[in-house]
Parts: C-alpha cells; structure tokens; sequence
C-alpha cells in the first residue's frame, strides 16, 4: 500500500474543499455557493471536460485497436448503471438508484489523474485516445441512469406513461448530456491554434472552478450527511466492493480489445472510478429529487481512497499477467 500516494492525494486543494464544505455545515456557518453561480459551474465543467477530451481524440491516429478501446469503454459504461441499478433500488429510491447508478458507470478525473501517476511509477506512458475515452464515458452513464429513471418512475417526473423514444431523445436533449457530447464534437473539430486561444478558460481555471464546485458540494451534502447514515451499512459495503468488482473484471476483459497493459490499466480504473463532477452536476440540474448527500459521500468518501490504496495495485497486476 502506498501510504505517500494516499496523503498526497487525500491533500488535494480540490477534495479539502470538499471537506471544507462538509465542516461549514457542522459549525453551522452560513457560508453558501449562490444558485446561479452554482449552476455555472456546473455547466463550465462539463463543457471544459468534454471540450479537452475532443481534442485529444482529434489527435489520435485511428486504427482499430482503438475503434475497439473507444466502443468497449462505451459498453463499460452503459452496462454499469444498468446492473447496478437492479441491485441499487432494492434498498434505494429510484431517484437515488439513478444518480448512484450514473455515477458508478461514469468516471472520477482525480482518479484518473492519480492513475496517471501510478502509470509513470510503473514506467509506462498514458495514451492520449484514453483521455478522450474517459469524456466519452460521461455521457452514456448519465443517459442511461436517466432512462432507468424515467422508466421506473411512476408518481414523479414520469408520471404519464412516456414511450421510450421520447425518453431517449429527452436523454441526449437534456442540457447537461448536450453540453458535454457538444463540446467534445467542438473539441474534435477545432484547431491547435484556435483552442490555444480558449485554453486559459478550458484549462488553467479548471482545478479553481472544481474546487469552488466541490466546496458547493460539500455544503449540499453536509446538510443531507444524515440522510446518508441513515441508509445503514449497504451504501458503505456497495461503495467497497463493486467498484473493486468493475475494476477487475475490466482489467481481465480488456484484453480481448487491447494488449497494452497501461491501456488495460486505465480502462480498470475508469470502470471501477465513480463521477462526483459531471453526474452531480446533470443530477442537480436534471433530477432534483436524488440526495447527493448519499451518492457524493459514496464516490468521495470510500470509492476513492479504496481506489488508489487497494485498487490500482490490484487492476495493474490484473492487467500486467
């Protein structure tokens, strides 16, 4: 276990703002991120992070080992909220079974960054078609948690029966999927020169706004942390084991699509990673009834730290033999 990694990345600006977030609402301050301003945020997010992945996809030669990496990274994340849904809502509502869902199919940055970090450790170098994977992978998690949602739901937002074609365009419709499959289109398309020119907003600001976010989330989840207790010790024991479970069964599937172990590795750890920036912000704007004081804590909490502490020795081994 490597307890250097861990504090280094336990003491990241970005997840102490959290934190900070958390203790505000425990001193009972009256600290608070405006609405409007919250909702920007949001939206600067997912079109920085859909924006930056269309670039480094524009920038891959594509032959069909990765044609093959890009389509089973989009089954990775169309069948994890869907299986755990079925195992989600048993003890969840169908708000909560969604949005935990959406966030487990999709993918954490930090963790990928840090997964980065290990590679370098291992002498390995990160491909630049796995960035644009891990943005593509955003999307399909949220479509599908809104699906399930929207077709389980029969006193809420889908109260009147709504044929699935309906659904599916309101899926890939709503502004927060249109957003960052719209910036990864324009990101794809745009030039080195004229991205250069948009790069301080794309790049340079994006840890300051994360932080800013993180710290509105602690706060909404500080003051739904009850909540979160209050579900007993199944959302813990989920949070341990099926990202453990996702984690490895990619790591040992992935080579019928690729041979290279980083590769490998990396689509481990984006399947076993779970979204605590773009599926917050979508379920925040999208499906106001899901608590963030159950899925945050869940993504943040425990799905990170037993990540880069048990995890990524167990996907990198997994992937090397």
């Amino acid at each position: 276990m490597n307890f250097n990694l861990l504090i280094e990345n336990l003491t990241n600006p970005a997840l102490l703002f959290f934190v900070l977030g958390l203790i505000a609402v425990l001193c009972k301050s009256d600290l608070e991120i405006p609405s409007n301003s919250s909702k920007f945020i949001s939206l600067y997010l997912l079109f920085s992070i859909g924006f930056k992945g269309g670039q480094e996809l524009a920038h891959e030669t594509m032959n069909m080992e990765i044609a093959w990496t890009i389509l089973f990274g989009l089954g990775i994340a169309i069948a994890i909220p869907v299986y755990t849904f079925f195992i989600l809502k048993r003890k969840l509502s169908i708000y909560d079974a969604g949005a935990v869902a959406a966030a487990y199919g999709s993918i954490s940055a930090v963790t990928f960054v840090t997964a980065v970090t290990y590679l370098e450790m291992q002498d390995l170098v990160l491909h630049g078609h796995m960035v644009a994977i891990m943005a593509l992978m955003e999307a399909p998690a949220i479509v599908v948690g809104l699906l399930l949602i929207s077709s389980f739901d029969k006193i809420g937002i889908s109260a009147e029966k709504v044929k699935k074609r309906t659904v599916v365009k309101h899926s890939f419709t709503n502004g927060s999927v249109m957003l960052i499959l719209g910036s990864l289109l324009i990101g794809f398309l745009a030039s080195d020169a004229q991205a250069e020119g948009i790069k301080p907003f794309t790049n340079d600001i994006f840890k300051g706004f994360l932080a800013i976010f993180l710290l509105d989330m602690g706060i909404v989840s500080g003051k739904k942390l009850g909540s979160f207790f209050s579900y007993g010790w199944f959302p813990t024991i989920f949070a341990i084991l099926i990202p453990l479970f996702n984690g490895c069964i990619v790591a040992f599937m992935s080579a019928m699509v690729t041979e290279d172990i980083s590769n490998r590795f990396m689509l481990a750890i984006l399947a076993a990673s779970a979204s605590y920036i773009a599926v917050p912000a979508a379920m925040k704007m999208t499906v106001p009834q899901a608590n963030p004081g159950l899925f945050l804590p869940m993504a943040l909490a425990v799905t990170f730290p037993v990540n880069i502490t048990i995890g990524m020795p167990l996907y990198y081994l997994i992937s090397a033999y």
